[in-house]
């Protein structure tokens, strides 16, 4: 019941009903990420390409989808990654999840959020002004 609930009110967390009929009907599950995000594709979008979403494991947060999946449901690569041998590259880091909002925000010196007090200014700074 609760599920339903959350499906019936919510939007961010994970699925709303109107989706869950809509995969339903259309969706073919094409894979699954680490994270436990599930993507699919069905129908056809208003340039007649294939459409293509993702049901997030939990809060509905974009930027959670890996390089390999954001390529695919941006219709920059036709190959899904579970469809390749899609390996990352060495350079690539890790998911870190958008901390704005959070108490584990960044918080620059000077800030209204912190405690800290902004550096003096040193005075090697000269305004422009327009000339003549």
């Amino acid at each position: 019941m609760k599920t339903f609930l959350l499906q019936f009110f919510t939007w961010w967390n994970g699925q709303t009903l109107g989706t869950r009929f809509h995969t339903w009907r259309h969706g073919k599950e094409v894979g699954q990420d680490e994270a436990g995000n599930v993507y699919y594709e069905g129908g056809v979008d208003s340039e007649g390409r294939t459409r293509r979403w993702v049901i997030y494991r939990n809060y509905s947060e974009a930027s959670e989808i890996p390089p390999g999946w954001h390529g695919w449901i941006h219709h920059r690569v036709d190959v899904a990654p579970p469809s390749e041998s899609y390996k990352p590259r060495d350079w690539q880091k890790s998911h870190q999840p958008n901390l704005t909002g959070s108490p584990a925000a960044y918080r620059p010196k000077g800030s209204v959020l912190t405690n800290q007090h902004r550096p003096q200014v040193t005075g090697d700074y000269d305004a422009w002004t327009p000339g003549p």
